[in-house]
């Protein structure tokens, strides 16, 4: 099963293409595939801008395409960044980039006491067709808390910041197996394996 990873985010591909299970799917990503116009994420929701980015690109391409939209939700501050995650350093006009959107969180959340910095990782996928139909969704989130300062040198985002109590480690300092077995994008990809086993336009023609 060929699918488009609708994303020019490095780190998401990376992580689609290490995800457990992927001999189900040949992935590809805009990087291989004629470098399409990019789409402005205007959806005031992760599934809105996920369903969004695969019809563009599914129509782009051609194509059937995987789309992710994902971030970071944070108790303290109203569930923002969220849909901003990516872009939130710029919206505040202090810079550009995970350095500037980690800095940027980090002022905001100075005077937040321990226990109230709950936050939790967000991705909902969306899968469309070559004519840009959404076919499936589906969506997982995991829980943990912001730290003061990054520990970690692995992933990307908000993950130097974003901490496990139960493991004593942020994302940042989890190995691809373990991130990708309890992360929200490696969950959500396993909802969406789920649901493609349950569906008759799979099972009936082995899938895209």
């Amino acid at each position: 099963m060929r699918l488009v990873i609708a994303t020019a985010n490095p780190g998401k591909v990376r992580e689609f293409r290490e995800m457990p299970g992927n001999d189900r799917f040949t992935w590809s990503d805009l990087g291989e595939d004629r470098n399409p116009p990019s789409v402005q994420e205007t959806g005031a929701t992760f599934r809105a801008n996920a369903c969004l980015k695969a019809t563009h690109y599914a129509r782009a391409l051609n194509a059937w395409a995987l789309a992710d939209d994902s971030g970071l939700a944070v108790d303290a501050l109203g569930g923002k960044p969220g849909v901003h995650s990516a872009r939130w350093a710029e919206m505040n006009q202090s810079g550009r980039g995970d350095a500037a959107n980690n800095a940027t969180l980090l002022r905001q959340m100075a005077d937040v006491p321990d226990e109230k910095r709950t936050a939790r990782f967000v991705c909902v996928l969306a899968l469309a067709d070559e004519q840009g139909r959404i076919v499936l969704t589906a969506q997982d989130s995991v829980e943990g808390l912001l730290l003061r300062e990054p520990r970690g040198s692995n992933g990307f985002g908000y993950d130097p910041l974003f901490f496990f109590p139960d493991l004593g480690k942020t994302t940042a300092e989890l190995d691809p197996k373990e991130k990708h077995a309890i992360s929200h994008r490696g969950k959500a990809l396993g909802r969406l394996r789920q649901i493609m086993d349950r569906t008759a336009l799979f099972s009936s023609r082995g899938g895209p």
